[in-house]
C-alpha cells in the first residue's frame, strides 16, 4: 500500500493525451512518489489505497510543456540590470560559462510558466558571444536551481549573425563581421582538437596536464556528447552553421531558424532538428525580415523534427501554447503542434527520459486543462511537477496560485 504524500496522486476521468499513443477518453494518470507508474483507461488502472484522487472529468490531461530555448531566471523580469545575467559580453568564447550559475528561481517568469502549462525549461546563455556557454534543463518550480535540476549541461549555445558582430563591433574588436564570428568558432574548435590530442597523450604517458574548462566543454561537443545549439536566423547564416557542423562533425540543433523555410529540404536531408521562434515578434532587425508563422509548418512538412520556443522573455513563456495554436492556423498539423511543445523538445534536448510525455517511468509533470489547449479560451487549471500540485486556478476568483516551494509538505 502506497502511503499518501504530496508527490503521489491519481488524476482520473480526464481526456488524457499521452503524446506517445492515442488519446484516452476517461483515462487515469497514476503518479507514485513523483513518477508516473500507469496511464490508461480508468477501469484498467488500480489506484492504491491512500493515494489522493484528482477528478479531471470534462478536462484535458497532458504532459507539462517543455520550453526548449529560453532565458527564464537568467533574464529576470522587472529587475533591470540587476537581474540581467544572460550574456557575459567580455569573452567571445564563453564555453566555460554555465547558465546554471545565474538562475534565480524567484523570477516571476517561473510562476507564469506554471500558469501556462510549462513545467520544464532549457535555459540558455544569450546570443552576444559566438560561443555563449552551457545550457541547463530545469523544472519550473523549486527553492534552488539544484532542486529544480533535470540535467546539465544539456548543450552548448553558440550564435551567428547580427548579435555577436554588433556587440564586439561596437567594441572595435574581433568579431565585428560574420566572417569574424565564424572564425572565432572555427579557431576555438581547432584549439579544442589540439587540446584533446595533448590531453589524451598526457594521459597515456601518465603525465600531469593543465586543464582548460572552455576546451574541456568544446571537446565534449567534438565527441558528440553535447549538442551545439546554434542561434541563427538568416538563410546564409544557417548555411554557415551547416558548413561548420560538417567541418567539425558535431551534433547541431538550429535555434530560431527564422529563414529555415528557404532551406527546409536541406535541413531535413541532414537530419538537423530545429527549435524555432519566437513567433509573435515584429521584424525588429534585418535578419527577421522574412519571419513568418508559416515557417514551422513548412519545416515539419519537409521532415524536420520541430520544437517551438518563446525565447522568454522575448515572448512571455506562458504564451508557448498560443504559438502552437497560431502555427496550426498557418499550416502546421495539430499532432506536430502538440509534439513541438512536449515530446519533440524533450527528445531534441536529450531529456525525454524524464519529461515530454505521459508514460510510466517519467516524471509526474502533468497539467489539467479546461479544454483543448490549442483553443485560446482554454486554460491550465492544475499543474503538477514531480507529482506535486504546484499551481491551481480558481475560476470564481479568476486567479491562479503557485505553491510556495519553501513549504513542500
Amino acid at each position: 500500500m502506497a502511503s499518501q504524500n504530496p508527490a503521489s496522486c491519481a488524476i482520473t476521468s480526464g481526456y488524457v493525451v499521452p503524446v506517445h499513443g492515442d488519446p484516452i477518453d476517461g483515462g487515469t494518470v497514476l503518479i507514485i512518489d513523483g513518477r508516473i507508474t500507469a496511464v490508461g483507461p480508468d477501469a484498467d488502472v488500480t489506484v492504491p489505497d491512500g493515494v489522493r484522487t484528482v477528478d479531471a472529468a470534462g478536462s484535458w490531461v497532458l504532459p507539462g510543456f517543455v520550453e526548449a530555448h529560453g532565458h527564464i531566471g537568467v533574464h529576470e523580469e522587472a529587475e533591470g540590470w540587476s537581474g540581467q545575467d544572460t550574456n557575459e559580453m567580455t569573452d567571445p568564447n564563453g564555453a566555460r560559462m554555465r547558465a546554471l550559475d545565474a538562475i534565480n528561481p524567484a523570477d516571476t517568469g517561473f510562476a507564469d510558466a506554471l500558469a501556462g502549462g510549462v513545467t520544464s525549461s532549457v535555459i540558455k546563455p544569450g546570443s552576444a558571444n559566438p560561443i555563449g556557454g552551457q545550457t541547463v534543463a530545469v523544472k519550473c518550480w523549486g527553492r534552488t536551481v539544484d532542486d529544480m535540476l533535470i540535467r546539465e549541461p544539456v548543450s552548448v549555445k553558440s550564435a551567428l549573425g547580427e548579435n555577436p558582430k554588433r556587440v564586439y563591433g561596437d567594441k572595435k574588436q574581433l568579431p565585428s563581421t560574420r566572417q569574424g564570428v565564424a572564425a572565432v568558432i572555427r579557431d576555438s574548435f581547432m584549439k579544442a582538437q589540439d587540446y584533446r590530442a595533448k590531453r589524451d597523450h598526457a594521459g597515456t604517458e601518465g603525465k600531469p596536464f593543465e586543464r582548460d574548462p572552455s576546451m574541456e566543454i568544446l571537446v565534449r561537443v567534438l565527441d558528440r556528447e553535447l549538442p551545439w545549439c546554434q542561434h541563427t536566423h538568416r538563410a546564409d547564416d544557417i548555411a554557415t552553421a551547416m558548413r561548420l557542423a560538417d567541418e567539425f562533425g558535431y551534433r547541431m540543433v538550429i535555434n530560431h531558424c527564422t529563414e529555415g523555410h528557404l532551406l527546409a529540404d536541406e535541413i531535413a536531408r541532414r537530419g538537423i532538428p530545429v527549435i524555432t521562434g519566437p513567433l509573435f515578434t515584429t521584424r525588429s532587425k534585418v535578419e527577421l525580415r522574412n519571419r513568418t508563422l508559416a515557417n514551422p509548418g513548412i519545416l515539419a512538412r519537409a521532415g524536420v523534427k520541430l520544437a517551438l520556443t518563446t525565447d522568454h522573455p522575448v515572448i512571455p513563456i506562458n504564451f508557448l501554447v498560443h504559438q502552437a495554436t497560431l502555427c496550426v492556423k498557418e499550416g502546421l498539423d495539430r499532432e506536430t503542434a502538440i509534439r513541438s511543445i512536449t515530446a519533440n523538445p524533450a527528445e531534441i534536448m536529450g531529456i525525454d527520459d524524464r519529461v515530454g510525455s505521459l508514460r510510466p517511468g517519467l516524471d509526474g509533470d502533468v497539467v489539467i486543462w479546461s479544454g483543448d489547449p490549442l483553443d485560446v479560451m482554454s486554460r491550465a487549471l492544475r499543474t503538477f511537477v514531480d507529482g506535486r500540485e504546484v499551481y491551481s486556478y480558481d475560476a470564481e476568483r479568476r486567479e491562479g496560485t503557485v505553491a510556495d516551494p519553501f513549504h513542500r509538505g
